[in-house]
């Protein structure tokens, strides 16, 4: 990426709540799948499964439910307990609705730019393992958690 292509900022948090509206509006229950392995995450142990939770966000399960560019946060009960969730943008793994299990696995935004990040994280010529073979993508794996 050269100096005069401005850098966009993720989509990750754009196509999160566009698919939470279209699930709430088809009438149906948006369930994130979450990395609760992931730096941020504040979720309670006992919800979380083999590294992973699964969290209702629909409306009628949670209070003061906010999706910003950086992290989802509200409040829900927890075996009767009420707890604050926190979990960063980053660590949504997917959106899916409970009734039919249709969403998506969010796309990876790749190398999030940091504080002393230069913007420009392609390798140079000398780099080692430069061998102009592309990595193969990654795929997302899900699995149903019931």
């Amino acid at each position: 990426m050269n100096d005069e292509t401005p850098r966009m900022t993720s989509h990750r948090p754009y196509l999160l709540r566009a698919l939470v509206e279209w699930i709430a509006d088809n009438g149906m229950t948006p369930h994130l799948l979450v990395d609760a392995t992931q730096a941020g995450v504040q979720v309670p142990a006992s919800a979380v499964k083999e590294g992973k939770v699964v969290l209702n966000i629909a409306e009628r399960a949670v209070v003061q439910l906010n999706i910003d560019n950086h992290a989802v946060s509200f409040t829900a009960r927890f075996g009767g307990v009420s707890f604050p969730v926190m979990v960063p943008i980053s660590a949504v793994l997917a959106i899916y609705a409970r009734e039919t299990g249709q969403g998506m696995a969010l796309p990876d935004d790749g190398h999030a730019p940091g504080p002393d990040d230069d913007g420009d994280d392609t390798p140079g010529p000398d780099s080692p393992g430069d061998d102009d073979t592309p990595a193969p993508p990654k795929r997302p794996h899900l699995r149903v958690v019931k």
